[in-house]
């Protein structure tokens, strides 16, 4: 059965490319096929720092797919959200290319992981949401998180919005390379595995091993 699951954080810099890459390793692991993409990459001109982040990862080289841009087909040059970025750069974003990629790459894949830019409500136009993408593809979800001090509140807004619009979450992953607090990181490791299990019991939670880890 072929499926994309989205791929967003709990904000900006949580450590959401290493852990795209992080989770195709886990899920090639148990038998997948398995392709990561960036919805849409700013801050670069012709490359995607994204996937040569995911690439690495997953111990493979840049291929055909992502030099062509199949696996990044919307690249902006401002590091900004894709609604200011698209105004600075003056072009539309036209989601039709993530589609025609996709299509693409279930040719040769049967789960794409496709990673956004930062968190669930970043917008995408002035009118146009991340999770209203989400939403409309009835995409699963898979949220990354931290340590870092406010990641519990962050992550349970998250987890909110993403349940008030319908969306099925998949995984939390935490990623464990930001934590400088000893007690801070394991206090949080254990409120998130609590809670999964009590109240989100349908939300697979994973923690990442360090290598690669950023």
């Amino acid at each position: 059965m072929k499926k994309i699951i989205f791929v967003s954080g709990i904000g900006t810099n949580v450590g959401k490319s290493y852990a795209t890459g992080w989770l195709a390793n886990h899920l090639i692991a148990k038998g997948e096929k398995v392709i990561t993409m960036k919805m849409i990459q700013t801050g670069n001109i012709g490359y995607s720092e994204d996937i040569e982040i995911h690439r690495k990862v997953m111990h493979l080289p840049l291929l055909p797919i992502d030099t062509d841009f199949t696996t990044a087909p919307i690249i902006m040059t401002y590091p900004a959200s894709p609604h200011l970025a698209a105004r600075i750069d003056k072009r539309e974003i036209d989601l039709s290319l993530i589609d025609k990629s996709t299509n693409k790459l279930f040719a040769d894949y049967d789960t794409i992981l496709m990673e956004g830019a930062g968190g669930i409500m970043v917008p995408i136009t002035e009118n146009y949401l991340t999770i209203d993408y989400i939403h409309e593809k009835k995409l699963p979800l898979a949220i990354v998180t931290n340590g870092q001090l406010g990641s519990i509140n962050h992550t349970l807004l998250t987890i909110e919005a993403a349940h008030s619009r319908g969306i099925d979450i998949s995984y939390l992953i935490y990623n464990p390379y930001f934590d400088e607090d000893a007690t801070i990181a394991a206090e949080t490791q254990a409120y998130f595995s609590q809670l999964m299990k009590h109240r989100f019991p349908d939300i697979q939670y994973i923690i990442m091993n360090n290598e690669h880890n950023k």
